[in-house]
């Protein structure tokens, strides 16, 4: 996702650097679009304006957060596209403000594929001043791009995504198990249904992962089941229970335990397709 994001920013003049914890993604990525390539987090803080974060959790933001402050001044915008927790988000915001750093917590949607065409759907939480200064960046990046209100509502509103996210991908799998068990020409079912009320972006995007049976990475199942269980916490708080989100984390669960946590989450079809046993 990083990377793909990393592009557009560069097609719109807009990446004066780039930084990576594995150190051979950034060295490419920089010869690939002629960016500088700081040797740490502050360093990199020291060259721009905004700092655009990408990582994959809650500890990974913070840490890097503070590996950021040496180099941060005041009136810089940190903008976040990870998926963490609105009170990670809120924790973030709190400890960038006394340096005068606005932070925005910006969650993405659209896989790696809306990342490459700059398509993601961007949802933005943070003080609505920091968040119109950022619309070049996120405008570089993004087609659909909301401010939903202080600090953590980015972050909620992902979470609101990766609920439905979790019952649609389900749905499909199963669907698509039981169109395979009815012996049914499965490239037409996606095309024709694809096309009727019931579709979805991932009935079109990844029900052909399941007519394949490969599952490449767009959304990583150990990343989703993250989520999912962020996504369980936000709700236990206000004394709530998700019946959907308990039903897929059990059986991300299989599927991590099974070793395909870093399949995309149209993984779901191997045991959908189970459901029915052989095909017809």
């Amino acid at each position: 996702m990083g990377a793909g994001m990393a592009r557009r920013l560069a097609r719109a003049g807009l990446l004066a650097a780039a930084w990576n914890r594995t150190a051979p993604r950034a060295a490419a990525l920089a010869q690939e679009n002629g960016c500088a390539t700081p040797r740490t987090p502050a360093e990199l803080a020291q060259q721009v304006d905004v700092v655009v974060l990408c990582v994959s959790a809650d500890r990974d933001v913070l840490e890097i957060i503070e590996a950021l402050l040496p180099g941060l001044r005041a009136g810089m915008l940190v903008v976040d596209c990870s998926t963490v927790s609105a009170d990670t988000a809120r924790a973030a915001a709190a400890r960038l403000a006394p340096l005068g750093v606005a932070f925005l917590d910006c969650p993405v949607s659209g896989g790696t594929e809306g990342a490459r065409d700059g398509t993601l759907a961007i949802m933005c939480g943070g003080e609505q001043a920091a968040f119109e200064r950022a619309r070049p960046v996120l405008d570089a990046m993004g087609r659909t791009i909301a401010w939903f209100g202080p600090s953590g509502a980015g972050q909620a509103t992902k979470a609101t995504n990766q609920i439905m996210c979790a019952g649609i991908i389900r749905a499909v799998a199963e669907a698509m198990a039981f169109a395979r068990a009815h012996g049914l020409p499965l490239e037409r079912v996606v095309d024709t249904l694809g096309k009727g009320a019931g579709s979805s972006w991932y009935f079109v995007n990844r029900a052909p992962n399941m007519v394949r049976g490969s599952y490449p990475a767009g959304f990583r199942v150990r990343l989703h089941e993250k989520d999912l269980r962020i996504c369980r916490d936000m709700a236990a708080r206000l004394g709530a229970s998700l019946p959907v989100v308990e039903d897929v984390l059990r059986e991300y669960g299989q599927l991590i335990r099974s070793g395909h946590g870093d399949e995309d989450i149209s993984a779901l079809f191997r045991l959908k397709a189970g459901l029915f046993g052989p095909p017809a």
